[in-house]
């Protein structure tokens, strides 16, 4: 339900909109250069990229489960200070206290256990470290993926099953305060990342969900063709576009920093 798998593919459906997260997300930490960071669920290299060119970090560690999105990111985020590994999160092959900074984007509620997951995050982060996420805000502010699911919903009575609002009630603050609350981390803060997904066309809209990875396009691509064809138009009437075409929506990820204590 889920594939994560082409980095290629990644870029073009999640990845552009992960990296405009990935800049307020860095922001917000606004944590100093020089130090150690381990990005979970890479993917495609998005966010450790962005980690590279703000944070003058010492050195960067991005892992992932799938073999072709590490292959990728090393093809494509090739830096000295940089190393992609691929790696289970939930069993991270690292020492205790090996990192100062760890960080997860929109990866955590993809994991089978986030919560043995967080703890992993804490083993590796020395006292006194930095443990941050992001998730996309699914039930009602990234707008972009609501439009289509409640399109897919009004129009295959299955969807319902396959909607992240539905699968993922862990990705609201409350949600992933109560996740952390599990652990031993302190200085719980949340907040809201806000960016604006642009689309030049209904088509630039459409398009990267015909690559079979991630939620929505693994859905789509599990429909017949009449199925799809009923999602596309009813997207097509439903999306706001401008006087040239272009489509723009609101995106809100929500994000979780603690501190492993010293």
């Amino acid at each position: 339900m889920d594939q994560w798998t082409s980095g290629a593919h990644y870029d073009q459906w999640m990845g552009r909109w992960s990296r405009l997260v990935a800049q307020e997300f860095l922001n917000w930490l606004d944590l100093p250069a020089g130090l150690r960071w381990l990005d979970v669920c890479c993917g495609s290299g998005m966010i450790t990229e962005a980690i590279v060119e703000r944070n003058a970090p010492a050195a960067v560690t991005g892992v992932d489960a799938s073999a072709d999105q590490i292959n990728f990111a090393r093809q494509r985020r090739a830096s000295p200070n940089v190393t992609f590994e691929t790696a289970d999160a939930m069993a991270l092959p690292f020492p205790d206290s090996a990192f100062d900074v760890i960080v997860c984007g929109l990866g955590l509620n993809f994991l089978p256990s986030p919560a043995k997951a967080l703890v992993e995050f804490s083993r590796v982060t020395i006292p006194g470290g930095t443990i941050a996420v992001y998730v996309w805000d699914y039930v009602e502010r990234a707008s972009f993926l609501r439009h289509f699911w409640d399109a897919a919903i009004s129009t295959d009575n299955e969807a319902a099953n396959f909607d992240q609002a539905q699968r993922f009630p862990m990705c609201t603050p409350e949600g992933l305060r109560n996740l952390f609350e599990q652990t031993k981390l302190e200085n719980l803060a949340p907040h809201a990342l806000d960016v604006m997904t642009r689309f030049t066309s209904f088509d630039d809209y459409w398009q990267p969900l015909l690559t079979g990875q991630g939620s929505a396009p693994n859905y789509l691509a599990s429909r017949d063709q009449q199925t799809q064809a009923a999602i596309r138009e009813r997207l097509r009437v439903a999306l706001p576009t401008n006087s040239q075409g272009a489509i723009e929506l609101p995106a809100r990820a929500w994000a979780m920093r603690a501190r492993k204590k010293p």
